[in-house]
């Protein structure tokens, strides 16, 4: 049996292929019918729980008042009896700690009664607070290691949920998780102060503008998952897509995406078994899935969901991460949530659309069909415009992380720089302003009629321009689409920093307009004036171009834009003395835990790559170091044999292998020298420095020569899957 058995063997288990899984049976399983069902929902709420405490906690949810801690044992006691009649034994508080993961501890229900049996308990005080042992998540500082105390606080507007195993179900509570001072020790508590935070701020602004809704402003958002789906035997015989989810070697296909066959292409049928059944999952988790397809890159697949309350939307994105990978299982699948887990591919983002709004006003980023709601559309849209060129360095540290590093600024996702894409003719509207036209283009076309009561605006479609696919923040028509969020990304720290930094230009807009008509303008012309303002300040912000060219980031530098390529650029960005300030006045994150979150990000990023160098140092040694010496053995064979023989022999192979291992180990001896120079430093951000511009660039050289004998190497000898059997193995 040659080396190359353990490749073959994967291919032939891929061809040979039966799912253990049942076919799903659809005339059962209506989704119309099943859908929710998992959740106790405002359904379940209504028809179980008292009039009183039902009408007390809608308040709680809809309007955001505080919870009567009384009506709390009552909702824990029906909240038991659905969970315990849908089969569930324990129970979980779900969060999700600065690891950007997800986190639970399990509890039992049941509770010996003394008399050789046991009952069912669930208190409200145990709905409201757990106490799981918290020593081990990361604080920055926050603490001391051996204060191990952290509490799980009740998420009271996000349902609860069973989650289902094939050997039992138990019921999951969405929480935050705080510390036994009340640090925010999570992703979800600066998020919810977040959109407390918009809300203040929006309805102050809604207020002179002279809209007055009854339910509060939140934001929404819309999360489109990408992620790949490769065949699980790969994934084993592979170290480093096991370990670091990417592939740290492997030269290119003779094929890859350049045909754009993949995309929107013909599902696979085992990736669309796999994938009817993650949607079926969800559905009874009331995640309101609507997408799939093909992407563009061969085994990549997208999944998006409606748009939601944002909190909601990143629960549900969890969640939708977790049955991808656990169902992939179940088809002999792996799924890898990795932003770049192949060279010369397309990597996975995590696209965020994102707006403001509410039932009764809809999307505030949304241009309506009178004087009044343009208006206000004109006013916000102002406000995203500043938030983005006075915060990009924010934005840009919130989506930083040395796995994303690999694909923004990539010919297939938006550049480092932040910069917001508004269309030719809304761009148009909005310059207008600042040359005092009130907005007057004749050249705009469209569907829609914008005014602000006094001069009467162009046309402005719905879609006012097409979409800029290059662009970090682009506005598509009621929302603006964040493109830089990664796909294994928490979209709560991105969504958290687009609230905060809206919630101070409503606030800075809305002092803006109080002034302005305390000097005797009316509130149309005190608009006018503010856009046009807006359009003179922060208009640098604004480009509608090709994001991917050199002469953008040439422009980009010269309108004072920053250029964070790598994480160890952009994380600096959340101590900044005025980001500092922007958390802390709008009562989101006080100073000491930002910057808690910038030293965990700094260690993680150093981790990362960490792991990523001590694996490409151990498969260049053990793995591909090896077979080049096997083959170079051979030709050394065969050349010897040829020239007994007086025969022609090509040494040029001999050579190019000769040489491409032999700088292969020189470089493995100078990676690990390195490892143990980044591993004596004790300031995190250093070390982050260190591994980007010292240990990366070396692993690249690595890859280098040993991509080059992938090329060269007899095949047989190579023991490792390459791109082609990987990507293409369905």
């Amino acid at each position: 049996m040659s080396v190359n058995a353990g490749r073959r063997e994967a291919i032939q288990a891929i061809t040979t292929y039966r799912p253990e899984v049942a076919p799903l049976n659809f005339a059962e399983m209506r989704p119309a019918e099943i859908f929710g069902s998992n959740v106790f929902d405002d359904r379940v709420m209504r028809e179980r729980l008292p009039r009183k405490v039902y009408k007390s906690l809608r308040k709680t949810i809809e309007y955001g008042e505080r919870m009567d801690p009384g009506i709390a044992d009552t909702v824990a006691a029906v909240m038991k009896d659905w969970a315990i009649e849908k089969g569930a034994t324990h129970f979980t508080h779900v969060f999700y700690p600065l690891t950007g993961q997800t986190a639970e501890k399990h509890d039992s229900f049941l509770m010996p009664d003394g008399s050789g049996g046991v009952i069912a308990e669930f208190s409200g005080s145990m709905l409201i607070r757990g106490e799981p042992d918290a020593s081990s998540f990361p604080s920055g500082g926050l603490r001391s290691t051996f204060e191990a105390r952290g509490y799980t606080a009740w998420d009271v507007t996000s349902p609860a949920y069973i989650m289902e195993n094939p050997n039992g179900v138990f019921l999951c509570i969405p929480t935050m998780f705080l510390s036994w001072t009340g640090v925010a020790l999570d992703k979800k508590t600066p998020l919810l102060r977040s959109n407390q935070a918009v809300n203040r701020e929006a309805m102050r602004l809604l207020a002179i503008l002279d809209v007055h809704p009854d339910l509060p402003v939140q934001s929404f958002a819309g999360l489109e998952q990408e992620y790949f789906l490769i065949d699980h035997n790969f994934n084993f015989a592979r170290p480093d897509i096991q370990i670091a989810g990417r592939s740290l070697f492997g030269a290119r296909p003779a094929k890859g995406q350049e045909f754009s066959d993949q995309y929107f292409g013909v599902i696979p049928q085992r990736v669309l078994s796999c994938m009817m059944e993650v949607e079926r999952d969800l559905y009874k988790l009331g995640v309101p899935v609507r997408t799939r397809h093909n992407e563009a890159a061969p085994s990549q697949y997208e999944i998006a969901p409606m748009y939601e309350p944002s909190n909601l939307a990143v629960d549900h994105n969890h969640i939708i991460m977790s049955t991808l990978r656990n169902v992939a299982k179940r088809y002999g699948l792996k799924c890898l949530l990795h932003e770049k887990p192949f060279y010369g591919v397309n990597g996975s983002g995590k696209h965020l659309n994102y707006s403001l709004g509410n039932s009764e006003l809809g999307s505030l980023f949304d241009p309506g069909e009178t004087p009044h709601s343009n208006t206000r559309f004109l006013v916000f849209c102002a406000a995203m415009i500043r938030a983005v060129h006075k915060y990009g360095g924010l934005l840009r540290a919130s989506v930083a992380s040395a796995a994303n590093d690999h694909r923004l600024g990539a010919h297939e996702a938006p550049p480092a720089i932040m910069s917001i894409f508004l269309g030719d003719q809304l761009t148009e509207v909005l310059e207008n302003f600042r040359a005092g036209r009130g907005g007057d283009a004749a050249s705009a076309k469209g569907r829609r009629a914008l005014n602000v009561g006094v001069d009467t605006l162009p046309p402005l479609p719905a879609d006012p321009g097409d979409r800029n696919r290059t662009s970090p923040i682009a506005f598509t028509g009621n929302r603006f689409e964040f493109r830089a969020v990664g796909s294994s990304q928490s979209a709560a720290g991105a969504i958290t920093a687009l609230n905060v930094m809206m919630a101070d230009s409503l606030a800075y807009a809305a002092d803006w307009l109080q002034a302005k008509m305390h000097s005797g303008a009316s509130l149309n012309e005190a608009v006018e004036a503010f856009i046009g303002h807006i359009m003179d300040e922060h208009s640098a912000a604004i480009f509608n171009g090709d994001g991917y060219s050199e002469v953008w980031h040439h422009e980009a530098g010269r309108r004072g834009l920053p250029d964070l390529r790598t994480t160890p650029d952009a994380l600096p960005e959340l101590t900044r003395p005025d980001v500092l300030e922007l958390y802390k006045s709008q009562g989101v994150l006080n100073p000491e835990e930002l910057r808690a979150r910038q030293e965990i990000y700094f260690e993680q990023s150093c981790k990362t790559v960490a792991t990523e160098a001590n694996l490409a140092l151990r498969m260049a040694r053990t793995i591909i170091y090896p077979a080049a010496m096997r083959y170079q053995s051979e030709l050394a064979e065969t050349a010897a044999r040829l020239k007994q023989l007086d025969l022609p022999f090509d040494s040029e192979t001999l050579e190019f292998i000769a040489n491409h291992a032999g700088n292969l180990l020189r470089l493995s001896d100078e990676l690990e020298q390195k490892l143990v120079q980044a591993g004596t430093m004790a300031d995190s951000q250093a070390a982050a420095r260190f591994y980007c511009d010292a240990i990366l660039p070396l692993m690249l050289r690595m890859r280098e020569h040993a991509d080059a004998l992938e090329m060269r190497v007899a095949d047989d000898l190579w023991t490792l899957p390459n791109y082609q059997e990987i990507l293409f193995g369905k």
